[in-house]
């Protein structure tokens, strides 16, 4: 096998973010130097390929002496499946373990983005993507120009910074626009899960910054992609471009293109240039939209990694 099953990793600015837990995981996650000092797990929906290394992981963490709490995220029906997972063996975890469920559209909000669930569409299952939507920035403060004007650098420049107008000792007063530009967009990353394309897909990645989106298929096995609830690497990227997305990658795929994906990856690019084929291990830098795409801003950069198998038999 050159896949493991579905798990896709986000960090920004020092935190990790994990999605889905197929088996195998907490081994990726060493190999790969995926911290296990993470506080969410994330799931898409409950099939065994996407959700039964949640097991593992919990261990790996209790024998490393986790005391820490882990929340674990997911759609209606998480509480039941989840909290056998928990007490799946005989010895007890030495860390507790909060079990969310999410209604779509619900919001997350954490301090500086957001994550939002919103449904897809998974034949058999309560499922759901994720968008992690960055709040708008403040606009770029111009240091020389505040030299020029004689502003002393320190407490003055943050009070303009943060919006406020200062006077100085000569009695001039200086409003915030003349030195911070316009506000500027954050960075917004889209993770489907498993689903067919469909509106809401679009509608969440709209403008984003990069999309992760199921392929488990070709275009020959159109129809058994419909039957199965899964997606042709040509309808993902047709839901790329739908959304004016800026870049897609592709995950999830069927064990037959576990060796060589560039069927899919050149079904896809007939339809939208900016793919990637994802595979075990890979990093994707997201960087901001006004630095130039492959950019990285030490600290201030998010990036995701994973490792990604299909498993249409499993769902």
């Amino acid at each position: 096998m050159e896949r493991n099953v579905a798990s896709v990793a986000v960090m920004r600015e020092g935190e990790t973010l994990l999605f889905d837990c197929g088996e195998g995981t907490q081994r990726q996650m060493m190999r790969y130097h995926v911290s296990f000092a993470l506080s969410d797990v994330f799931f898409t929906h409950f099939h065994a390929d996407h959700v039964i290394g949640i097991i593992g992981l919990m261990r790996t963490m209790a024998l490393q002496g986790r005391t820490e709490e882990l929340r674990l995220w997911g759609p209606r029906g998480g509480t039941r499946v989840l909290r056998r997972a928990e007490q799946f063996g005989f010895d007890r975890l030495g860390f507790p373990v909060q079990i969310i469920e999410l209604e779509p559209e619900q919001s997350v909000k954490r301090t500086g983005y957001e994550l939002i669930a919103f449904t897809v569409d998974h034949r058999g299952s309560s499922s759901v993507g994720y968008a992690l939507v960055e709040e708008t920035r403040k606009g770029r403060f111009n240091p020389d120009l505040a030299r020029e004007l004689g502003i002393p650098e320190g407490p003055m420049w943050g009070q303009i910074h943060r919006g406020n107008a200062v006077t100085l000792p000569d009695g001039r007063t200086i409003e915030p626009s003349v030195l911070v530009g316009p506000t500027r967009p954050g960075r917004r990353i889209v993770i489907t899960g498993d689903t067919r394309p469909c509106p809401a897909t679009v509608e969440m990645s709209r403008n984003c910054d990069l999309l992760v989106h199921e392929a488990t298929f070709g275009d020959e096995e159109a129809e058994r992609a419909q039957d199965t609830g899964h997606s042709t690497a040509r309808e993902a990227a047709t839901v790329a471009r739908d959304a004016d997305a800026r870049r897609l990658a592709l995950t999830h795929f069927s064990a037959r293109y576990s060796r060589d994906a560039s069927e899919l990856e050149r079904e896809a690019r007939q339809v939208f240039s900016e793919v990637v084929i994802a595979r075990d291990g890979m990093e994707i830098d997201v960087p901001y939209g006004e630095e130039e795409a492959g950019a990285r801003v030490e600290g201030r950069g998010a990036r995701i990694a994973g490792d990604w198998r299909g498993g249409p038999g499993a769902g």
